[in-house]
């Protein structure tokens, strides 16, 4: 058996293995997973893979790929704490966010590109994903990666601030304390936001599972109207949204993530009128309620 064809049953596998991973049933975010290359959005091998029994991160025995078609996260940068992401994870995310041919994606905090990859075979052949990261270094090589992919178009900057056009999925991949002005604006009508709301404590102290469900959570918004439905669907500790953090406002939300209720969280208002009993979490202009 040639090396290609080898792979290709390896991603095929790996894909049913993510899905089932992560309680997914969806046969196109299955298809992308089996078909895009994660080696093609890597260091060059061997790769150093964090493995959470041992708190460390451990090299592959040589540059194979086969040995990166694993539910693991893949170092980028140790000493800025950036890689590659856990692929259940994200399955369960896009799947929340539901990508459809001909839609928009912005994807903020792209990294090297694998999961833009993926968000632009769920898109095309008529949909187009915008990525976004704010590390210079990083989006020069994501435009390279992504080279060969005609439906994206990568963009160095502050996803916070930086222009794009209206979007039907906004894929935030970094942890802000507050949702930007910016995102709920360009959502359009339909269109789904993932935002991740995080402290500080997940990412610098640690790894464990109890430091994940502490330091932060992910919020699928739905614009509907003037309306944004809000469902929490994940906890999360992620590399730190540029431009999307202050901190009273992470203050605010390690209080908020301490008391709980994030499951009973309905609305996000953009206004400050909300009663206290309702408010999950307030922002100056905005806030996270039951109802």
């Amino acid at each position: 058996m040639d090396k290609q064809t080898e792979l290709r049953i390896v991603r095929r596998a790996y894909a049913k293995q993510i899905l089932a991973a992560a309680g997914v049933r969806n046969s196109r975010i299955e298809t992308a997973y089996a078909e895009v290359g994660r080696e093609d959005y890597l260091n060059p091998g061997p790769w150093q893979i964090f493995r959470w029994w041992s708190g460390a991160d451990l090299p592959t025995p040589d540059a194979d790929p086969v040995y990166v078609y694993t539910n693991d996260v893949i170092e980028i940068d140790p000493k800025r704490r950036i890689n590659n992401g856990e692929p259940a994870f994200h399955a369960h995310l896009i799947a929340s966010a539901l990508p459809r041919q001909g839609e928009h994606v912005v994807h903020i905090g792209t990294g090297l590109g694998y999961y833009t990859a993926i968000l632009a075979h769920l898109v095309r052949p008529t949909g187009h994903v915008t990525g976004i990261e704010f590390e210079a270094d990083l989006a020069s090589r994501a435009k390279v990666n992504l080279a060969a992919v005609p439906n994206v178009d990568i963009v160095q900057g502050d996803g916070t601030v930086i222009s794009f056009e209206t979007a039907d999925v906004i894929y935030v991949n970094a942890g802000a304390t507050q949702p930007a002005e910016a995102w709920l604006d360009r959502l359009k009508e339909g269109g789904r936001l993932i935002l991740p709301l995080t402290t500080e404590y997940g990412f610098t102290a640690g790894r464990s599972a109890k430091q994940v469900s502490e330091s932060g959570v992910v919020f699928r918004i739905e614009r509907r109207g003037a309306d944004f439905l809000a469902k929490s669907i994940s906890t999360v500790a992620i590399f730190p949204c540029v431009g999307g953090r202050n901190s009273v406002a992470e203050a605010e939300l390690s209080a908020s993530l301490a008391k709980g209720r994030r499951d009973e969280v309905t609305r996000l208002y953009r206004h400050g009128d909300i009663p206290d009993e309702r408010c999950w979490l307030r922002g100056p202009h905005w806030c996270l309620a039951y109802s």
